[in-house]
């Protein structure tokens, strides 16, 4: 089961009605925390779990008091602080050190805190902004633009405060080419949570048992293919079929489609041939390019190149600088 939040809310809206359900959440943070504001995950009547509120040495115990939540039908406010030698993140050697503050609140079916309508939107791939009142048994969700800088918040109003958290349905990458260093690719992004479709015009190739893991697989470039992009909401591409006038052709294809991010396999002089070949140039292109694609770790197997591409896509689309986690967490 992946951690993505669609994921999570497709197994409760499966078994919504067949036993009990409370939703967690980081509320607020302070100092180093695995998962900061906004984390969300769902406990079930069978203490069943979906989803990480923090790297595994909580959940035990958040789901112990996720019962109370059940029983009481109110909600449960949780603060594990790694500071204090009397708290039990700091006696489970968590060893993170920051505080985190949780919020357990109990679904139903007279009250489910907006999930149905939150859990619609990821299913329609639409973005908005999920409302919890904290310390209450209340939420709602709103559809609605956002931006990769929105970060979830608490907003203080009359009636109290509230967490703001901004959703965004997990990315959808297109893979142009279906050869054996594809496969890796499809195979992390499927373990990410992300929606893949795979396009291939050759017969050889892109072929289903190979590719089990992918949720769509496509067999020609052309206007429907372009159709496909802008109807399943896809966000990111990466050309690497091995074969300039197929990528060429994509590329010819796509360049009026609403993605963010196109990563090209191949030194930047191959991308070049590319461009001419789909009778374009860079400047007609309103996405962000990666060409090598990538991030350099080093890699040189398909596997290290899979996760190089993808992390790429990952730093472009939700605009972060490619800083070490080290580096950043010493800021």
């Amino acid at each position: 089961m992946s951690n993505q939040l669609s994921a999570m809310l497709n197994a409760w809206h499966a078994n919504r009605d067949a036993t009990e359900w409370v939703l967690g959440t980081v509320y607020r943070t302070d100092g180093s925390a695995y998962r900061k504001a906004g984390a969300m995950m769902l406990i079930n009547g069978h203490r069943q779990q979906f989803g990480l509120l923090s790297g595994g040495c909580l959940e035990a115990d958040i789901i112990r008091n996720a019962r109370k939540a059940m029983i009481t039908g109110k909600a449960v406010m949780l603060v594990y602080d790694g500071n204090d030698e009397d708290d039990l993140s700091f006696k489970l050697g968590v060893g993170c050190g920051g505080t985190v503050y949780i919020m357990l609140q109990p679904v139903t079916g007279q009250n489910d805190l907006g999930l149905s309508d939150l859990h619609h939107a990821l299913t329609q791939r639409e973005s908005g902004r999920y409302f919890q009142k904290v310390g209450d048994v209340a939420g709602h969700f709103e559809a609605g633009d956002i931006t990769a800088q929105q970060t979830a918040h608490i907003e203080k109003r009359a009636d109290g405060d509230w967490l703001i958290t901004p959703i965004r349905p997990e990315p959808h990458i297109l893979v142009v080419g279906g050869g054996l260093d594809a496969r890796p690719v499809i195979n992390i992004a499927h373990e990410m949570g992300w929606v893949t479709t795979l396009v291939d015009p050759r017969a050889a190739n892109a072929r289903a048992e190979h590719f089990a893991h992918a949720d769509t697989i496509l067999r020609k470039i052309d206007d429907d293919l372009a159709r496909h992009v802008f109807e399943a909401k896809v966000d990111a591409v990466i050309l690497m079929a091995h074969s300039i006038s197929i990528d060429g052709d994509a590329l010819a294809v796509l360049k009026t489609t609403p993605i963010k991010h196109l990563s090209a396999l191949g030194p930047n002089h191959r991308f070049a041939e590319v461009l001419k070949h789909a009778g374009i140039t860079r400047s007609d292109l309103a996405f962000d390019i990666s060409s090598p694609a990538g991030l350099d770790i080093g890699g040189q197997l398909p596997e290290s190149i899979a996760l190089s591409m993808l992390s790429g896509i990952h730093a472009g689309l939700f605009k972060q600088s490619a800083v070490p986690a080290m580096a950043r967490a010493a800021e």
